[in-house]
């Protein structure tokens, strides 16, 4: 994993969660508490986040509502001097990230003050990375069509100019996030967000849910991982809550977030999802990493996600499918039908293992496919290769 510095803070792996609280300096903002026109009491803002644990302050020139019209870079650079103002009367310690889509702001914002960039146009500007690289400073990159006007509006890509067509007919929304991310590139300084939030009306609220659910194989792109999920829809929807209401769920799937991978949590409840974030890290499973040796267990748990470190290190003739182990327990199993799974299962690679009340299968996805292939050829009863071909199915 690519840790990365952010004027001072490390951000990664080898470093604890950060936590990323929001200022905004845009009246259009659907969240009121962040928001503010005055200099000053946006300073006060900022100081109570920095006290509460905030590592950074995420300053926003205007909101990203796929509803209101898109600010131009001049229209940003006439807030920006409020920002500029803020942080300039905060006593306190904290890294400054300005929000924009466009590289001159950046480049503006990077020289008069603010250490990194929030670009959520995901380096549409072809500039913001030469930009940040030029200040030797660090980016979050947002999963992004390649379009200034649409941020995180990933389904209006026209994926089939920019990847293979056979890949665009067969790839779901979490894969065209994940391209979406590679796209354009990195500097050594990018942090990725995979854009949770309903950026355009084609997302929907399960894409999002199915972006979390597999949220491990954005490792795979090897650099630190930002979330910003703090009372977003997605959760909200679960639990039936209003914006107002959806603390609790939002602070349990920080803790998960951060189970996951992420390294970064943006947030407007900076003291509750700090603690949320310590659960999260304490209670992870603890991977090797050996810094020294050269040595880093990947956090694998599925086959896509073993895909895509394959794929990063450009292993793509191995099998992927034979890097993870799952473990299956099977009941209801009489003598004579455990007796056949076994003498199938030794041959290919896969355990089966007796117990007194019920059996344990354990092997690869590939092996347990050709388990299931071998009861079928083998014309095993019907029952039992259905039993074996669905084991085989879920642990893809």
């Amino acid at each position: 994993m690519h840790n990365v510095d952010a004027a001072g803070l490390g951000i990664g792996d080898a470093h604890p969660p950060r936590i990323m609280g929001v200022l905004n300096v845009s009246r259009e903002s659907p969240y009121d508490p962040s928001v503010f026109a005055d200099p000053g009491e946006a300073a006060a803002y900022v100081e109570d986040m920095i006290d509460a644990g905030a590592d950074i302050v995420d300053v926003g020139l205007e909101s990203a509502n796929k509803r209101l019209d898109v600010l131009s870079a001049e229209e940003e650079r006439e807030r920006l001097d409020t920002a500029i103002e803020t942080i300039e009367s905060v006593d306190g310690d904290a890294v400054f990230s300005i929000e924009t889509r466009y590289s001159a702001v950046a480049d503006d914002a990077l020289s008069r003050g603010f250490d990194m960039v929030n670009d959520v146009c995901g380096f549409a500007d072809p500039e913001m990375p030469v930009v940040c690289e030029k200040h030797d400073a660090a980016v979050v990159k947002m999963a992004s069509p390649p379009n200034l006007d649409r941020p995180g509006a990933i389904e209006e890509t026209d994926w089939t100019e920019r990847c293979d067509a056979n890949w665009a007919a067969e790839a779901d929304y979490v894969d065209q996030v994940y391209e979406a991310l590679k796209q354009g590139g990195f500097t050594e300084k990018t942090i990725i967000d995979p854009a949770f939030g309903g950026w355009s009306e084609a997302q929907t609220r399960e894409d999002d849910r199915e972006t979390f659910r597999r949220l491990r194989e954005f490792r795979g792109l090897a650099r630190p991982m930002l979330v910003s999920i703090n009372r977003k829809n997605f959760l909200r929807e679960l639990t039936g809550r209003s914006t107002e209401e959806a603390l609790p769920v939002s602070l349990a799937a920080t803790a998960m977030a951060v189970e996951r991978g992420a390294h970064v949590i943006r947030t407007h409840d900076v003291a509750e999802t700090l603690d949320a974030a310590i659960v999260g890290e304490e209670f992870a499973r603890k991977r090797v990493r050996d810094p020294e040796r050269g040595i880093e267990e990947l956090d694998v748990t599925r086959v896509a996600e073993a895909e895509r470190h394959f794929d990063r290190v450009d292993a793509a003739a191995s099998n992927p499918d034979e890097a993870v182990t799952r473990v299956f327990e099977l009941t209801g199993l009489d003598d004579r039908r455990a007796d056949e799974i076994a003498a199938l299962a030794s041959d290919r690679g896969v355990q089966f293992l007796n117990g007194t009340r019920s059996h344990l299968l354990v092997g690869t996805p590939a092996a347990l496919r050709g388990l299931a292939t071998a009861a079928r050829d083998g014309k095993l009863a019907d029952r039992l290769v259905d039993r074996l071909e669905y084991v085989a199915r879920e642990a893809e």
